[in-house]
């Protein structure tokens, strides 16, 4: 698992914000009728514009296909991509568009290739994040046995997992030494001591990532021209794209730049393009309280639950249960202890989909009989820890490109009013501390400056897409999806549930119309609502 966009919490300030950051990595295999399908009919479409001479060698490059397995890092990953039929590549582009002359980065791309004798094309899928790896999501829908009409193609975004350079901005045992930080010690700093802090790991991250230019170049901007020069690369006309969460900014700002080169869109948990980052990180904290709530309502019934029988005092009884932890952090069976801030992401993690209910419920139970080892383990997922202890680059990732998109706050004023206001729509995270007069963050201390403001996409030109949005997504609000159908002209589809994204996950009605689109180009009927039995 991990859209979604939360911002990128500041290492030093994450057990006091606790703020979601991520989207849920799909597993599913693509639907069956994306294994077997008629011929689709072709359609009438302007021809793709052809990019500029000094980007022709991006654009034309070859992709030296070979074994996935020399990428792996750990069992897991040497499993994935060992699968048949799965082949990797690494794809050249410029680190900055605007001087393609100077440094590049390598794009990782995995490939699945499809077994139908109606074969299409490729399907290039994103998972969220930001911070994502599509290399992963791609090997796991091959291992699912997706590949068919469509070969499913993942790639790495720059500057994340396997794609270089890489944004590294923490050590491992920094990691581990800030996620173990008492919120209270951390705010005993003050303003000053704790902006100290977010200049030395801006710092950390120019050094480590290789250079101010690597930052400055991590945006969706630059990841959209480089899904453009991919779709080159794959020999490819037309793009046919499946994002989720993150997934959808790509998505968005692809069809912005790029309309006539579109074939097919998938946009799945929209991500509100308008949105500031004040308005996104109130909005996306409300939706996890509701969330919270649909858990709490769920687990009352029961009459071992944690939070006891009552689902009007289950914030209550949730923050009596966690609070203490501030001072007191639980003991794990691996001999770290469980602080605040982790049980609190642990919490929010397990509330993307109600299928990690049971196992949320059998962790704070665990954690009222004094063991911090189950919703530690769920922390560690969230942050990318492995059991060796080495951390993935997710949330990293996650930072800077947040950072570099979007509209960074600097008025301490405003942060302060915003942590205020967070506390208010979700106080089920609320760690009951003041949290000062606002100190600023890592990003308002990145030497970046941001590539795009919230704005409504425009483009014209582009195709019938597809937008879905659920009604009770914690963490891109339904309203989000509204919107950006919207503002794309594309058709939307509601689905009423409770968790993030919907699309290839075993429901028959979201999956037939998904299916339909992509393989027929044909778009759902309009006003079609899909429900997930939660709903």
């Amino acid at each position: 698992m991990r859209t979604t966009r939360l911002r990128g919490a500041r290492r030093v300030a994450l057990a006091v914000v606790a703020a979601a950051g991520a989207t849920v990595l799909s597993s599913c295999a693509l639907p069956g009728m994306l294994l077997t399908a008629p011929t689709p009919v072709p359609a009438a479409r302007p021809a793709p514009v052809t990019p500029p001479t000094e980007l022709q060698p991006f654009y034309t490059q070859v992709l030296a296909w070979g074994p996935c397995l020399p990428l792996a890092d750990d069992d897991r990953e040497r499993e994935l991509f060992g699968t048949p039929g799965v082949e990797c590549a690494r794809m050249t582009v410029p680190l900055d568009y605007a001087t393609p002359q100077g440094r590049t980065a390598e794009i990782a791309v995995l490939r699945a290739t499809g077994r139908s004798e109606n074969h299409i094309g490729s399907l290039v899928v994103n998972p969220g994040g930001p911070g994502g790896s599509g290399v992963d999501m791609a090997a796991a829908f091959a291992a699912g046995g997706a590949a068919g009409v469509f070969d499913i193609v993942g790639f790495d975004p720059r500057g994340v997992g396997k794609s270089t350079p890489t944004i590294d901005c923490t050590t491992d045992a920094e990691w581990d030494a800030a996620r173990a930080e008492s919120p209270r010690a951390v705010l005993a700093e003050g303003t000053a001591g704790i902006e100290e802090r977010a200049r030395q790991e801006a710092e950390k991250c120019v050094r480590r990532s290789g250079g101010a230019d690597v930052l400055a170049n991590s945006g969706t901007r630059d990841v959209a021209r480089d899904l453009d020069v991919l779709r080159a690369a794959l020999g490819e006309e037309k793009l046919t794209y499946l994002g989720y969460s993150y997934g959808t900014r790509i998505g968005a700002t692809y069809a912005e730049m790029f309309p006539q080169n579109v074939r097919a869109m998938v946009l799945d948990g929209a991500v509100d393009p308008r949105e500031t980052t004040a308005e996104s990180a109130i909005a996306q904290r409300a939706g996890f309280q509701g969330a919270f709530d649909a858990y709490a309502a769920d687990c009352t019934r029961q009459a071992d639950c944690p939070l006891g029988t009552d689902p009007a005092r289950a914030t209550a009884e949730y923050q009596a249960l966690t609070r203490p932890l501030i001072d007191t952090p639980a003991p794990v069976a691996d001999g770290r202890s469980l602080a605040y801030g982790d049980a609190t992401i642990a919490v929010i993690a397990s509330l993307y989909h109600p299928t990690s209910w049971p196992d949320l419920t059998k962790a704070l139970a665990a954690l009222r009989a004094g063991d911090g080892t189950l919703l530690m383990a769920e922390a560690d997922r969230y942050y990318g820890r492995g059991a060796d202890g080495h951390y993935t680059n997710d949330q990293e990732a996650l930072m800077v490109v947040n950072c570099v998109d979007g509209d960074r706050m600097t008025d301490r004023a405003q942060r302060a009013e915003l942590a205020r206001r967070a506390a208010e729509v979700a106080p089920f995270a609320d760690p009951g501390l003041s949290v000062g007069d606002g100190a600023l963050d890592t990003c308002a201390m990145l030497p970046v400056t941001p590539t795009s403001q919230p704005h409504l996409p425009r483009a014209e030109g582009l195709p019938p897409t597809l937008v879905i949005s659920t009604t009770g997504d914690p963490a891109t609000p339904y309203q989000a999806g509204v919107d950006l159908a919207g503002a794309l002209g594309a058709r939307l589809l509601t689905v009423e549930g409770t968790q993030h994204t919907a699309a290839l996950q075993g429901n028959s009605c979201v999956d037939s119309a998904v299916g339909g689109y992509l393989v027929n180009l044909t778009v759902p009927q309009e006003g079609l609502h899909c429900r997930f039995a939660d709903a």
